[in-house]
């Protein structure tokens, strides 16, 4: 069986590097197909050389631009490689623009659809992504689901595809990368001691579309003047300070670390490393609950509901107020379970799945 897995954003990626392995170690024929979504050095090819993937056999080229830009484009590509590639199965991953864009295209193509990480809820459809995944999910016909929760959530909207609880990617992606992140200088680059900072980002449309909640964000570092921050800035959030015109209010955060995004292996020594996380990501909450590292999330919401407890996991929206007051308050050390996401096995799960069906 010849499976294409469809990836363009850094978390996509990151899933791909195991799941990769585990296919070409099954002897399935595994193609990558780069969309192109994120082409920065620091959002894409670093990810490659960590996670030792090949080339893409398919680059897309797609580059930047609104969300409708993006999946019109990826489809409109994508299409002719598929079928010349004589693809008969397509795997995507999340809930990125390229795997909706992704899941669109095989199911118009009569391409079988598997969605890894399928069943993920956060119920808020202003979010794209949360849109991005009911979409991918009622288009599939193989369910990857990482926790129970996200299996409960497949089955309640009545999924026409076959669920799978697997277990989730990072549990195995973490295991291997904080013991290689020994080596990471990252910390040293940034005269940086162990638990003396907290790490923050924030990236997602629904924040940095607006000024508000930018100034709110200045005014936690404003309030927060005696502790270090490390932020590592998106590309789109910093064009969007520029935007607004509060780039120069951020330079001024003599307490403020700015970096451009760092890969994986760095970015998991800056966060295991961290007094705490205060991220509107969403694989950040699950890989800071890994680490047991405190996350503080500006988000109302979340799809991750396992970190919530014991608060491992805080919801403060963009407020300042809120963010300060998590920050300064004292972290729960109860009410842990590292088994909610899977056992570490969940690729080898997966390639034996998609193994049978190649049998059957």
């Amino acid at each position: 069986m010849k499976i294409a897995s469809i990836v363009g954003a850094r978390p996509n990626f990151v899933k791909l590097g195991p799941i990769h392995k585990s296919l070409k170690g099954s002897g399935n024929d595994h193609l990558i197909f780069h969309t192109g979504q994120h082409y920065d050095y620091e959002m894409s090819d670093i990810f490659f050389t960590e996670f030792t993937l090949p080339k893409p056999d398919v680059h897309l080229g797609v580059g930047s631009g609104s969300s409708c830009f993006q999946i019109g484009e990826i489809v409109k590509r994508l299409e002719s490689k598929l079928v010349e590639k004589q693809i008969d199965l397509v795997l995507v991953y999340g809930d990125t623009n390229s795997t909706l864009a992704g899941a669109i295209c095989a199911n118009k193509c009569n391409i079988k659809l598997g969605h890894i990480e399928a069943g993920l809820r956060s119920y808020d459809v202003s979010m794209p992504e949360e849109n991005n995944r009911i979409l991918t999910d009622h288009l599939s016909d193989y369910l990857y689901a990482p926790t129970i929760n996200a299996m409960k959530n497949l089955k309640k909207e009545g999924i026409r595809g076959k669920i799978y609880h697997t277990g989730d990617l990072s549990v195995e992606i973490i295991s291997k990368t904080s013991s290689i992140c020994k080596k990471s200088k990252i910390l040293d680059i940034l005269n940086l001691k162990s638990k003396s900072y907290f790490l923050l980002t924030m990236h997602r449309a629904e924040n940095t579309n607006s000024k508000y909640l930018f100034v709110q964000l200045l005014e936690t570092f404003e309030a927060l003047k005696d502790s270090i921050i490390v932020f590592p800035i998106h590309p789109r959030t910093k064009k969007m300070f520029e935007s607004f015109g509060l780039l120069n209010r951020l330079l001024e955060c003599s307490n403020v670390k700015t970096l451009l995004p760092v890969g994986y292996i760095d970015f998991i020594a800056l966060l295991q490393n961290s007094l705490k996380i205060v991220t509107d990501s969403g694989g950040i909450q699950k890989e800071a609950y890994l680490l047991k590292v405190p996350c503080i999330t500006m988000r109302k919401n979340t799809e991750w509901i396992e970190t919530l407890k014991g608060q491992w996991n805080v919801l403060t929206g963009v407020d300042s107020k809120k963010i300060v007051k998590a920050i300064k308050g004292t972290s729960s050390s109860s009410k842990y379970s590292k088994s909610a996401f899977g056992n570490g096995k969940t690729s080898h799960i997966i390639s034996k799945l998609l193994s049978n069906l190649a049998m059957n």
